[in-house]
């Protein structure tokens, strides 16, 4: 996984967490799965980089 993509999948991940926290604070359950929403898309993008490099380090081999 590039460090790029790494570094941009953690950074929206966190954003989601704070976005939650805040709707959750505040009462609006808009903002809070909206910040749900993001990390849930940070995490499937980290998966799938993941997967990226599992294929790349698979094909090396052969």
């Amino acid at each position: 996984m590039s460090a790029t993509n790494k570094a941009k999948n953690a950074a929206e991940k966190a954003k989601g967490k704070v976005r939650e926290a805040a709707g959750r604070a505040t009462g609006n359950e808009s903002l809070a799965v909206k910040g749900k929403a993001e990390q849930v898309k940070g995490g499937v993008r980290q998966v799938g980089e993941k997967v990226k490099d599992a294929v790349k380090d698979a094909t090396k081999r052969h």
